[in-house]
């Protein structure tokens, strides 16, 4: 943040010509989003019911006391036999998965049952048991709810029982068309990488854009004179509000391209892309140099931690570096003179 600062100009300028007092706007803001992966395994259904369901068995084996009779049965080793006869298989058929989830389904409640009953009778899980297990419910309930309808999707997907607020994003890559993490939004102006927005949940990109430009009109006292960003920021609102500040937004106008496109038009968005790659070239670096392509952070807000302090390191060598080519040219003219 200070380093931005520190770059951002507060001088307004002014139109002597025709006396106007408003500024004109001034400089580039590039903006993109991706996402940061979680240090996960890829969600399966079965296999997020079997890890639900050993969890249980280990609440039941915490919470019976041998001097209260016989332990509930809980057929571990039936329900870990049957999910792996399945598992193993390299083509599962949709009526096999459906049945071995089924029998997950039950198992799971019939656990559950006897935990209720434990805590009822003056039983207590500790604290990090008690967060579990409400996870451990709400996954029960979303696999539940999606086997009984014949659905592949809910609302608040959990995808991991660890790390319940990571959420799916789809990012429609060949590669990773899904990802598993934070979605993270930014910025680059003059070089330096300011994150807008740090979302668990999916959301469209296009509805930051105002915010990111409101927020450097505050910061400068400008607004910007050009925004390069994907198709999907340019949407009616926001080619109003741009063109309401005479901000010049890059992409293709809204409704059916054009047929024929001067060599004019084609040289301006072969620009506009080269110039839009840094955001690319961000994110790429982000990830190789500074860990954001897995994030081992466990905790919501370690993770979050640790995805600012990247930006804010990349920042800081994007400061020295410029600091050193000053002092190595002020030495280079030195030695000339």
């Amino acid at each position: 943040e200070i380093i931005l600062e520190s770059e951002a100009s507060s001088e307004d300028i002014h139109d002597d010509d025709n006396n106007d007092n408003t500024p004109k706007n001034e400089g580039t803001i590039l903006m993109d989003a991706t996402c940061t992966p979680a240090d996960i395994t890829y969600p399966q259904d079965l296999n997020l019911l079997n890890s639900a369901r050993e969890k249980l068995e280990g609440y039941i084996d915490c919470l019976h006391d041998s001097c209260n009779g016989k332990k509930p049965r809980t057929y571990r080793k039936t329900a870990r036999k049957e999910f792996l006869n399945v598992s193993k298989c390299r083509k599962k058929s949709g009526k096999k998965l459906r049945k071995a989830i089924r029998k997950q389904l039950n198992y799971i409640i019939r656990d559950i049952r006897y935990i209720e009953e434990y805590l009822s009778h003056g039983k207590d899980l500790n604290q990090s048991q008690s967060k579990e297990y409400e996870v451990i419910l709400q996954l029960y309930e979303q696999q539940r709810y999606m086997f009984d309808n014949r659905k592949h999707t809910v609302n608040d997907r959990i995808v991991s029982i660890a790390q319940p607020h990571v959420r799916p994003i789809v990012r429609g890559k060949t590669k990773s068309p899904t990802e598993f993490g934070a979605k993270v939004e930014i910025s680059v102006v003059d070089g330096y990488v300011r994150m807008e927005r740090l979302s668990w949940d999916a959301y469209n990109e296009s509805e930051s854009l105002i915010p990111i430009v409101e927020n450097y009109k505050e910061r400068n006292g400008v607004y910007p004179e050009r925004i390069l960003a994907d198709k999907i920021y340019r949407n009616r609102n926001n080619l109003s509000y741009c063109k309401e500040h005479g901000i010049s937004i890059t992409g293709p106008a809204l409704g059916r391209p054009k047929k024929n496109k001067d060599k004019f038009e084609k040289k301006q968005e072969y620009i506009d892309t080269c110039e839009r790659n840094e955001v690319e070239g961000k994110f790429g670096t982000s990830k190789t140099k500074y860990g954001l392509n897995r994030i081992f952070a466990k905790l919501k807000e370690t993770a979050q931690s640790v995805i600012n302090m990247a930006f804010f390191v990349m920042n800081l060598d994007k400061k020295l570096r410029v600091i050193l080519r000053q002092i190595l040219s002020g030495i280079f003219w030195y030695k000339i003179i």
